[in-house]
Parts: structure tokens; C-alpha cells; sequence
């Protein structure tokens, strides 16, 4: 894959942000209620975003009877447009195939192939349940950070876009150093705030752009787009030296805490979530083999 600024890059991942679960303000969504990826979500924001059977849509539906770009949406002042963008089987909106662009009212519903979306305003009181129904499905109630289903679910997307673009991406899985003693001496109340604390850190190192994840009990997972290995080792160093700086007390008992991090970069035979998530366990392996809080990097 291809190189980065990398100046430029290491210095902008040192200034953290305030990580993915800030407040932010509520935006028009569409939401799969029937079919192929039923709950799956796209927020319309201030870019317009394609929805398509292509894994790199903003909202990919993965069925045949969708095209690979079906439909745009896009907000126009106060209100929302779509438009079909040449799809086989048309965009239908309330049942009605629509020629050009149309515009969209809350509850509409958005018929492709044989899927169907339903259209909610930024002003809809079902925006606001519905947040809270997709925060739910998405999220890791513990750690706040993202759930693996949705971190496998963005992670394609993300990995599909890099290669369309030939762009660099990074992925980090980490792992807490000997966590089950930890469970063992305290009780797993303890070892949950542990789990807390280190998915604390997480969120306030990556970048908005990064997904932050839990995977597993005690492991988690950072993939960094337009992130080189040169900055992603740099950033996962930093996310390392803060976890052992931080104060653990499980149980009343002060304690250190250390992680381990594995590396592994896009690239020939790691081209798909599976393969890169591989080599990046086998690095994480490698951390752990050496001797535990430290970070190695698959090559």
C-alpha cells in the first residue's frame, strides 16, 4: 500500500480527540426495515451518502436485487433529496418510482429491490428512540466502545474503501497482560472497572475517524484509516505507556496494569478483515511470547 506524510501523521495523532461517543447533534437517518442488513443505519450528515450493494456504500445492503450504487440521499437546506443513480431495479419512495431526484418526509419509505428503507427526520421523536436502539446494538455496554459485530461490519468497509483508493490502513488488536489473575483475586466487579478504565484510554487516544472496539473479554481492536505502520506503532506505543502510567486499584489494592498490542498494515495477503486480523493476532501473540506490555509489529 502506499506511504504517508509520515511527519505530518505521527503529529497529528498526538493530539487526541473525545473519541466516538460524544454527544453530537442529531442528524436525519435511513434505516433497513425489511430485507438483506435489516436495522443496519446511515446518518445523513452534511456529505451526501450512497446506498448500494458496493461494501464501500455508505449504507451497503449486500443483496442482488441491489445495485452496487442504487440511490444518493443528501440534505438540501432544510430539507432531504434522493436521487437513483441508474439502478436495475429503480428506487422506489412510498411505492413510487421516482424519475430524477424526489424529495424526502419523515417516515417515508425507500424501496430497493427487494429491500426497503424507511426515511426519519432530524425532527422525528423515532430519531431520538431509535438512537438509543442503535447505540444499543452497536455498542459495548461496558467499555461504551464499539461492539465486534459492528467493528467486523465497519471494518469491511473500511478495508474495501482503502483498497479502492490505494490508501494505508492500520490495524491494532490489544490485549490485557495477565487479566485472569486479576478476575481471580478481586472478583470479575473489579475486573470489569479494569476493562473500563483501559476502554477509557482507548476512546480518548483514537481519533475521530479511528474504530475503537471490544472483541473479546479482555481484548480490543483499533482500526486506524490513512494510518501508516510508522504512525500506527507511535500511537499504539502511546496508547501502551498510558495504560502502565494509569492508576489501577482493583479490589482497594493498587495494582499495575499493562497491555499488549499487536500490528499488522494492509497489504499483499492481508487484503480482507479475516487476513489482517490474523496477522495482527499473530503479532499480538509475538508481544505477549517477549515478555508482555510491549508492542510488535507484523512484517
Amino acid at each position: 500500500m502506499p506511504g504517508m506524510d509520515t511527519d505530518h501523521d505521527t503529529t497529528q495523532r498526538t493530539a487526541f480527540s473525545d473519541g466516538p461517543l460524544r454527544p453530537a447533534p442529531r442528524s436525519a437517518c435511513v434505516v433497513v426495515i425489511h430485507g438483506e442488513s435489516l436495522g443496519r443505519r446511515a446518518d445523513i450528515g452534511d456529505a451526501p451518502i450512497v446506498v448500494g450493494r458496493a461494501p464501500e456504500s455508505d449504507l451497503s445492503i449486500p443483496h442482488r436485487s441491489v445495485s452496487r450504487e442504487h440511490c444518493r440521499i443528501w440534505r438540501d437546506g432544510n430539507a432531504y433529496r434522493i436521487r437513483d443513480l441508474g439502478a436495475t431495479n429503480g428506487t422506489r419512495v412510498n411505492d413510487c418510482r421516482i424519475q430524477g431526484d424526489a424529495a424526502l418526509a419523515d417516515g417515508d419509505q425507500i424501496t430497493l429491490g427487494e429491500c426497503i428503507l424507511k426515511f426519519i427526520s432530524q425532527d422525528s421523536v423515532e430519531a431520538q428512540y431509535h438512537e438509543e436502539i442503535y447505540q444499543l446494538a452497536t455498542h459495548d455496554a461496558l467499555t461504551e466502545l464499539y461492539n465486534r459485530r459492528h467493528f467486523t461490519e465497519m471494518a469491511d468497509k473500511e478495508i474495501a474503501r482503502a483498497i479502492r483508493h490505494a490508501r494505508p490502513l492500520a490495524l491494532c488488536i490489544l490485549d490485557v497482560d495477565l487479566f485472569k489473575p486479576v478476575n481471580d483475586r478481586y472478583g470479575h466487579n473489579s475486573g470489569d472497572e479494569v476493562l473500563r478504565r483501559i476502554g477509557a484510554l482507548v476512546r480518548q487516544h483514537a481519533r475521530g475517524e479511528d474504530l475503537p472496539a471490544r472483541i473479546g473479554g479482555e481484548e480490543f481492536a483499533l482500526l486506524l484509516p490513512e494510518c501508516d505502520l510508522v504512525a500506527a506503532t507511535a500511537f499504539a506505543e502511546r496508547l501502551r505507556e498510558a495504560v502502565a502510567a494509569a492508576a489501577f486499584a482493583p479490589g482497594g489494592e493498587p495494582r499495575r496494569i499493562t497491555v499488549s498490542i499487536g500490528i499488522a498494515a494492509l497489504g499483499f495477503g492481508r487484503d480482507s478483515r479475516s487476513t489482517l486480523m490474523a496477522a495482527a493476532d499473530a503479532a499480538l501473540y509475538r508481544a505477549k511470547s517477549e515478555g508482555r506490555n510491549r508492542v510488535y509489529v507484523d512484517s
